[in-house]
């Protein structure tokens, strides 16, 4: 028989979960391509050198110092063109910044969403006043003291506030018609919900409705797009996507029915069997058998 494994984790990301958050400094690292990938939580970067920064459906060139904001839910990836490339990162999950009653503030910034504006351009004199900010949180990290954690957070509502003070960079470009784009930042933002890395943390957009929420369009409009685009609905792709995983995790994990299946979403596992079942004419038991 086969042997089936759990699926892992990145220490990395374990660790963020933690405690919520983590600040560190950028060292020059010469050319470089970050790619993203799903995680759960938000990033802010303030970076010095010269860029091509892919955010959604948008491109920016940047050359100077940048404050970057990274959303969980929205794929991005960063190339690094000069090879002195210095800053700060923090990063924090959004349950660390919830534990603040002026956590809205992350919820309605234009700074984290599709239509916003991810990066802004950062003069010599935001510069060092960001720069204090930033090495205050490390020092705050480092520290013994007891509340460390609403200081930082403290620090990091004083970093959103500023930044939504500046003005946003004009230099974004964008190709092809509207509906193509949001199509491809859907395709995208499916994508970036698996693979499911553990039960305890269910799929949480599992219908059009989610996702149109999480792109701040209407759900008539992201279908109109995605059927006009593709051809086929917006819940025939959800529905893929999530029939793929359920075969993975039917035929790689140790995890039963019940567990896959509230992963998967669902709030009971009969739901699943009966969705399974109408989707590819088997049940996951059958699926699950055929593995040896």
């Amino acid at each position: 028989m086969a042997i089936k494994t759990e699926r892992s984790v990145s220490d990395f990301n374990s660790e963020l979960k933690l405690r919520g958050f983590n600040v560190f400094q950028i060292e020059s690292d010469g050319n470089a391509t970050r790619t993203y990938s799903r995680k759960d939580f938000y990033k802010i970067c303030l970076t010095t050198g010269k860029s091509v920064i892919h955010y959604a459906d948008r491109s920016f060139e940047q050359e100077g110092t940048v404050l970057f904001f990274g959303n969980p839910h929205i794929p991005y990836s960063w190339e690094t063109i000069s090879t002195s490339y210095v800053g700060y990162t923090v990063l924090f999950s959004e349950d660390f910044l919830q534990l603040s009653e002026r956590s809205e503030v992350l919820q309605k910034s234009p700074l984290f969403k599709i239509g916003g504006t991810p990066i802004l351009e950062i003069t010599t004199t935001q510069r060092a006043f960001l720069n204090t900010i930033f090495q205050k949180m490390i020092e705050e990290q480092q520290s013994e003291y007891l509340h460390k954690d609403e200081v930082i957070r403290n620090y990091i509502h004083l970093i959103l506030h500023e930044a939504m003070k500046l003005q946003p960079a004009q230099n974004q470009n964008s190709e092809g018609n509207a509906a193509a784009r949001l199509t491809n930042v859907f395709l995208e933002l499916l994508e970036r919900q698996f693979p499911i890395e553990t039960a305890n943390d269910p799929l949480k957009l599992t219908s059009a409705q989610h996702y149109a929420d999480q792109l701040s369009v209407h759900v008539n409009y992201l279908n109109r797009a995605i059927k006009e685009v593709t051809g086929r609905p917006t819940s025939s792709h959800i529905a893929e996507r999530i029939i793929t995983e359920a075969k993975a995790m039917l035929q790689h994990t140790n995890w039963n029915i019940s567990e896959i299946a509230y992963a998967l979403g669902f709030e009971y596992p009969t739901y699943f069997n009966n969705f399974f079942k109408r989707q590819t004419g088997q049940t996951p038991k059958e699926v699950r058998s055929l593995v040896v």
